[in-house]
């Protein structure tokens, strides 16, 4: 697990990537906007700090990880009523449309691989803005 979080006015976002590369330069992009961000290899680690309490404003999930994957993940998120409510954007190189992926998934947004650094921004920003505070304040 990468983990650097900080306050952050912004707020947290958790990137799910089994690719390091890909955390890091997602983390890097949205640290530079004031994002405070936690990377994880898997569904599985995501989970764990979930459930420590750790709560992001919105999540990155790739689709195709080892151990726990995507749909796992969103899964289990979305039967946890401490979790359901967080937003997720699904960043992914797999072949399958979007309405598979929201079937699925259910309300989420969908990027492709690599995704625009522009549109990557406006979708955290817009899901952040949907976030529920953590602490019941804003």
């Amino acid at each position: 697990m990468q983990h650097r979080q900080s306050a952050s006015k912004a707020g947290v976002v958790f990137i799910i990537d089994d690719d390091h590369g890909i955390r890091e330069s997602v983390s890097g992009l949205l640290d530079g906007e004031g994002y405070a961000c936690a990377g994880f290899a898997d569904g599985m680690e995501a989970l764990a700090a979930l459930r420590t309490g750790l709560k992001p404003s919105v999540i990155l999930l790739d689709i195709a990880m080892p151990r726990m994957d995507g749909w796992d993940f969103r899964n289990v998120q979305r039967a946890d009523p401490a979790l359901k409510d967080v937003p997720v954007a699904v960043v992914t190189a797999a072949g399958f449309s979007e309405g598979t992926i929201r079937s699925q998934f259910g309300d989420v947004c969908v990027l492709r691989k690599p995704p625009a650094p522009g549109e990557l921004l406006a979708t955290v920003a817009r899901l952040a803005q949907r976030a529920v505070p953590a602490d019941g304040d804003n």
